[in-house]
């Protein structure tokens, strides 16, 4: 059976609850630089994808409920990656484009595009 579970599935829930624990239990003061810069951006497309690809399902653009493959896995990080580091930085201050950013998304494109295509 290949019915993906969206936010149930078992990467989802670990990169969620990765996320949670480094954002808001590990002190700063812990935290070297990957994990205070870029880990939870590596877990971006692993926490986040299931969530967009069920909004997806239910508003009719995707098709079934398969895992996501390769080609939903690389469009969503190209379009995530201009959003967040090249249009953003133009519509709010706080926002800056950093390429290492993009790198860390893509590591974790690379994990979910590991686990989720296997039967």
């Amino acid at each position: 059976m290949n019915r993906f579970r969206y936010a149930l599935d078992p990467l989802c829930l670990i990169a969620c609850t990765a996320y949670a624990l480094n954002r808001w239990l590990i002190p700063t003061a812990w935290k070297g630089w990957f994990l205070q810069n870029y880990f939870n951006d590596t877990l971006f497309i692993p926490a986040a994808l299931p969530f967009i690809l069920w909004v997806q399902r239910r508003g009719g653009l995707r098709l079934t409920d398969d895992r996501p493959q390769w080609s939903e896995i690389i469009f969503h990080l190209l379009v995530w990656s201009v959003a967040a580091e090249v249009v953003a930085p133009h519509f709010f201050a706080h926002a800056h484009g950093d390429p290492w950013d993009v790198v860390a998304y893509s590591g974790g494109a690379l994990l979910a595009g590991w686990y989720w295509p296997r039967p």
